[in-house]
């Protein structure tokens, strides 16, 4: 049966630094235990604040994979 499936499953990275180090912690932990990871779509942006100031970046991602 010729073409290609995929799955998307929705994760939350965190991260101390950046938005783009959330997301790259995301598809790290994913990485070890989903293969086959294609693409990603960004779902939301959000972070946490303490003491007036931004304590955590937060983001949402919708991760492709291939389905074998």
């Amino acid at each position: 049966m010729p073409g290609t499936v995929f799955k998307k499953i929705e994760l939350v990275g965190t991260s101390p630094n950046s938005l783009s180090e959330a997301i790259a912690n995301a598809v790290a932990k994913a990485s070890e235990s989903v293969r086959g990871m294609s693409w990603f779509d960004v779902v939301q942006q959000s972070g946490s604040i303490a003491d007036g100031k931004v304590h955590e970046y937060q983001v949402t991602i919708r991760v492709g994979f291939r389905v074998e």
